[in-house]
Order: C-alpha cells, then sequence, then structure tokens
C-alpha cells in the first residue's frame, strides 16, 4: 500500500493571512509542519500543496518537495486532490498546514484503519479528541463530532453535539482534528460533488462525504499541539519553540 501525506497551504487565510509564513523559532509554520511530518517515517512521500509562490518557494528553496495549485479551491480536500489525480497512491493523508507540531502516533493510528480494513470498506478516516473546557466546548471555532458505537461519525458541528438536555448524564464531547486520510477514489469523488446543504452551512468540508452517504471512521487521539489559526495562537506556540529551533 502506497501511502503519501498531502499539506494543503493556502496563503491567504480567512482569520490570519499569511499565518504559514509566520515564523516559529527560526523556520516558517509551514516548514516545521513539513519538516515533522517527514520525520515521522511513516510515508511513501510528502508534499506541499499550495496557490502561493511564496509557500512553494519555501518548501523547494529547504530541498522540500511542493505543488502548485493551477485552480482556486474552495477547500483543503479540493486542493490536495488536484494534486493527487496524477500520482500513483493508495490512502492520502492530509495533515493541515497549520499545524506545526505534527507527530507519529496519531498518524500511525490513522493509517492502520486502512491497513486493518482487508476489505477495503473504509474510505475515509479522521481523527478526533476528547474536549473537556466547557468554554471549548461551546465555541463555534471548535468543530464538535458525535458517533456511533463503531467509531464512525453521525455529524459534525460547530453546535454543542450532543446537546445535554436535562444536564443529568455527562456526555463525551469531542473535538474533530482536521487531519484526513482517504483513499485516492474517495477524495476524488469529493471533488466531483457540488458543496452540500449542512457544508455550506456549517463550513466543514468533510459533511460532503455524510450527505453523500459516504462514512468516515474516527480515531481517537491524544492533544495533537497547537493549530496555528489566529496571532494568539503562533504566540502560544511560540513559546515551546527555542529561538534556534
Amino acid at each position: 500500500m502506497k501511502i503519501v501525506a498531502m499539506i494543503p497551504a493556502r496563503y491567504a487565510a480567512t482569520r490570519f493571512p499569511g499565518k504559514l509564513m509566520q515564523l516559529l523559532g527560526n523556520k516558517t509554520v509551514i516548514q516545521h509542519t513539513y519538516d515533522n511530518t517527514i520525520a515521522t517515517g511513516i510515508f511513501d512521500d510528502v508534499f506541499v500543496v499550495t496557490d502561493s509562490e511564496l509557500i512553494y518557494d519555501e518548501i523547494t528553496n529547504n530541498g522540500g518537495k511542493a505543488v502548485m495549485s493551477k485552480r482556486n479551491h474552495e477547500s483543503g480536500s479540493d486542493r490536495i486532490a488536484e494534486a493527487a489525480m496524477a500520482i500513483d497512491v493508495d490512502v492520502i493523508v492530509n495533515v493541515q498546514g497549520d499545524e506545526p507540531f505534527v507527530k507519529k502516533e496519531p498518524l500511525t493510528k490513522l493509517i492502520e484503519v486502512f491497513e486493518h480494513d482487508a476489505t477495503n470498506q473504509i474510505q475515509v478516516a479522521s481523527l478526533m479528541q476528547v474536549l473537556t473546557d466547557e468554554k471549548s466546548i461551546a465555541d463555534p471555532n471548535y468543530v464538535k463530532v458525535a458517533v456511533d458505537r463503531n467509531w464512525n461519525a453521525l455529524m459534525f458541528s460547530r453546535s454543542v453535539i450532543p446537546y445535554n438536555r436535562d444536564g443529568k448524564i455527562k456526555p463525551t464531547y469531542y473535538e474533530h482534528i482536521g487531519v484526513y486520510a482517504f483513499r485516492k477514489a474517495a477524495l476524488l469523488r469529493f471533488t466531483a460533488w457540488s458543496m452540500t446543504h449542512l457544508e455550506s452551512a456549517e463550513k466543514i468540508e468533510c459533511l460532503r462525504y455524510l450527505e453523500n452517504g459516504v462514512g468516515i471512521k474516527m480515531v481517537v487521539t491524544d492533544y495533537m499541539g497547537i493549530e496555528i489559526d489566529t496571532p494568539e495562537d503562533l504566540e502560544k506556540a511560540s513559546k515551546t519553540f527555542p529561538a534556534s529551533v
């Protein structure tokens, strides 16, 4: 099974434009993400897929592999699907460009979903972690996911799911971590579908799979690290990186 990691890297992020080119220690955020993905040693290849010449040059000038998008894309999945069309690969792992603290263990657990799926029933898998902070649970910037007994996603939402109506039970809340793995055919089908109703409302791309009847296997992991969404996130992350790193 050939497994490739692709890192979608859009320059003009809505909440923090140019965040991937911000310095974290003595490297940019995107360079940390790329280097740490390579360092896991679990991929046959790793590519950054970007709409930005600045990001492209940042990776290639440091000896990495990058692909320039030929079209504008609504989502990271659409962006990497364009690049994946020309690549001989079985499973593609989408590692977010703003995740500079990439670790081996969670990505290994995600890949194992496909290695243990002898009948190729699972088409898409993704990561989640337990969310306990009440403020974060209520925060729409934290995407929540509800799962069935077999760890298949039932729904993703920026709202609180499940809603604890009577307060007599203590449900487990899961935060969806935007790291996916797809079989190549499933990813290419995704790009052929129009944006769906729930996806448009929630601005959560993986809802397109659920609305088209494709299940998503969820994998519980420990904390992935700090996602760089805002200048405050970058400041928080900088405190964990010595200036020489």
